[in-house]
C-alpha cells in the first residue's frame, strides 16, 4: 500500500476479525493557492493579531478560544477543556447494525475513505464481508473516531473492496419537504413526459470522470500564463440572454427529440492505466477512468 493509512485497526463482526487501514479516496492536487500582494511593492502582506478593544498586538502563542455565551461574553477554554471533550479514540471498528443501503440518503454520505486488509491475517474475513455486503445490498453501521471526533460512518462493497462514508448528523440537513413545501403538486401531461424521457434515452452515455473536471481552474490556469507573458486574457463569449419559459413546452420538446442527436449511447474516452485505477469509489484523480466495477452505492427513496 503506497499511501500513507490515516488509522489502523480491527473491524469486528461478531466474533470474527480482520486487520484494516483507512486509505483517503481524495487526493491532494496542486491547486492553485494565491498570496496577497501589496500591488505599489509587490511584496507579500503580513496579517497583525491585534486586540478588537485596545488595537495592541497581540502575540499568537497567547491566543485561548472562548465560545460567546452573550453579546461580548466569552466563556475561555483550555486545550486540556477540548482533551476532555474527546470520545477515547478505539483501534476496533465494531460493527452495530445492517442496514438496507438503499434506505441511506445520497445527502447522509459525508467524506470517503478506502478500507483495505492490513496484512494478510484475517483476508478471509474481509472478504467474507464484502461479498455478503454486496449480495444482500445491506450497509454496515459504525462508529470512529477521526481527527479527535467520533463520526457515524457506513461502510459498503466496491469492486475487490470497501469503501467507508462518514455520515452526516440528521440534525446538520435540512428537510427535503420544507424545501421542497412549494413546489407545485401538479401532475404534468404524461405525453410530455413520454417525450422527455425519449430525450433522456437519447442522450444517455456512460459516465465519464472527465466531465467533473474544474474547467474553471483550468481557465485560470491559462488566465496566469498569459499574465506571465505579459499578454492581456481573451475576453469570453458572452451567453445568449435567458428567454424565460417556454409557452408551449409540448413543441418545445418535439423540436428537441427533432434536432437529437445520434441514438448511439456515448461511451467514455479510455480507461483507467494501472497505477491510478481505483478499485472503488473515490473521487479519481484529474483525468482518470474508473474500471467497469461499480459501487451498490445508496440511492435516495423517492419522497
Amino acid at each position: 500500500m503506497s499511501e500513507r493509512p490515516l488509522w489502523r485497526g480491527t473491524l469486528r463482526l461478531a466474533l470474527v476479525s480482520c486487520r484494516i487501514a483507512l486509505v483517503a479516496a481524495r487526493q491532494e492536487r496542486s491547486n492553485l493557492h494565491f498570496n496577497m500582494i501589496n500591488p505599489k511593492t509587490g511584496h507579500r502582506i503580513r496579517n497583525e493579531v491585534v486586540d478588537a478593544e485596545t488595537g495592541k498586538p497581540v502575540d499568537r502563542g497567547d491566543l485561548v478560544r472562548g465560545f460567546e455565551v452573550e453579546k461580548g461574553q466569552y466563556v475561555l477554554l483550555s486545550d486540556e477543556d477540548f482533551d476532555n471533550a474527546r470520545v477515547e479514540s478505539s483501534k476496533t471498528l465494531s460493527i452495530a447494525k445492517f442496514v438496507p443501503a438503499a434506505d441511506v440518503g445520497s445527502l447522509y454520505l459525508d467524506a470517503s475513505y478506502y478500507l483495505v486488509p492490513d496484512g494478510d491475517e484475517g483476508a478471509d474475513v474481509y472478504a467474507v464481508l464484502r461479498d455478503a455486503l454486496a449480495e444482500s445490498g445491506m450497509m454496515a453501521v459504525s462508529r470512529l473516531v477521526l481527527f479527535r471526533r467520533e463520526r457515524p460512518v457506513g461502510i459498503l462493497p466496491l469492486g475487490r473492496g470497501l469503501v467507508l462514508h462518514t455520515l452526516h448528523e440528521e440534525g446538520d440537513l435540512r428537510s427535503s419537504a420544507d424545501v421542497f413545501a412549494e413546489v407545485p403538486r401538479s401532475k404534468p401531461d404524461r405525453e410530455m413526459v413520454k417525450l422527455a424521457r425519449q430525450l433522456i434515452a437519447r442522450q444517455e452515455a456512460d459516465f465519464d470522470p472527465a466531465d467533473t473536471e474544474d474547467r474553471y481552474e483550468a481557465k485560470l490556469r491559462e488566465v496566469i500564463e498569459r499574465r506571465r507573458q505579459g499578454q492581456a486574457p481573451e475576453p469570453e463569449a458572452e451567453e445568449e440572454p435567458d428567454r424565460g419559459n417556454v409557452v408551449d413546452l409540448m413543441a418545445a420538446l418535439r423540436e428537441s427529440l427533432k434536432r437529437g442527436k445520434d441514438t448511439t449511447r456515448a461511451k467514455p474516452k479510455d480507461k483507467l492505466d494501472a497505477k491510478s485505477k481505483p478499485e472503488g469509489k473515490g473521487k479519481p484523480a484529474a483525468k482518470a477512468k474508473p474500471d467497469k466495477e461499480k459501487p451498490a452505492a445508496p440511492r435516495r427513496k423517492r419522497a
